[in-house]
């Protein structure tokens, strides 16, 4: 089943997607920002870059919910109820099939922004940290919208449902400014939400020195949301066979 679905992610161009969309985001973001940013005392290069991870792990994501909406729809998990597979089966494929697509979407994201100038710290460990932690994310990210895409059962209003928040959250983060850049009735909430806090942990794991006082709240986020999106996708996934 996993060769299947990642077949398919192939044949439907998934995987060319995750790779121009980082240089989609990387070019549109950095060069009108550059100049700005630069006159703040920013290296925007290196402060880019991990929303630009985040935000491709957000459309995989919105494709993962696509998927497992496709597969309700046509009534493939029911067909696979009377075969003998097991039940978590066919969420095991979908989310190997959505780390497949991260991996190269992280790894993208990585390699474009090598090019703007962004670097990892002098550890070799430093890349390893920051590529794992950003594929946590976006693993929980699409167990998520894999349960939301199961139980809508509908691809095209479950996309319509994602893109919202990830723009809501995306821009009203500390991924593409400072904190400084928002007005003061909009900090605290860019402060607080956790695309901010996972877009500095993820900073400060490229440069090498990652505090507690940055990693925890974000590893708190991380292990809040896995809390809600794992019963939510196993329920989901039970639900539709």
């Amino acid at each position: 089943m996993t060769a299947r679905a990642v077949r398919s992610a192939r044949v439907e161009n998934e995987f060319l997607i995750a790779v121009v969309m980082p240089a989609v985001f990387a070019l549109g973001l950095y060069l009108p920002l550059k100049s700005v940013m630069e006159q703040r005392g920013l290296d925007y290069a290196q402060f880019l870059v991990p929303i630009i991870v985040l935000q491709t792990s957000a459309f995989t994501a919105v494709s993962a919910a696509q998927r497992s909406a496709l597969d309700a729809m046509r009534g493939m998990n029911r067909r696979l109820s009377v075969m003998p597979v097991r039940s978590f089966v066919p969420l095991t494929s979908r989310m190997v099939t959505n780390t497949v697509r991260s991996i190269v979407s992280v790894v993208a994201a990585v390699l474009y922004g090598s090019v703007l100038g962004f670097r990892f710290g002098g550890s070799v460990l430093d890349p390893v940290m920051f590529v794992g932690f950003a594929l946590l994310v976006g693993a929980v990210f699409s167990l998520g919208a894999d349960a939301l895409g199961l139980l809508a059962r509908n691809p095209e209003a479950t996309s319509q449902l994602l893109v919202l928040p990830q723009l809501v959250l995306g821009l009203l983060s500390t991924g593409f400014a400072p904190e400084s850049s928002f007005p003061e009735w909009a900090q605290p909430f860019a402060r607080n939400q956790p695309i901010s806090h996972f877009a500095a942990a993820l900073r400060e794991l490229a440069q090498g020195t990652p505090h507690l006082s940055t990693f925890l709240p974000a590893a708190l986020w991380l292990a809040g949301l896995t809390a809600v999106f794992v019963p939510l996708a196993v329920r989901a996934q039970r639900k539709s066979l």
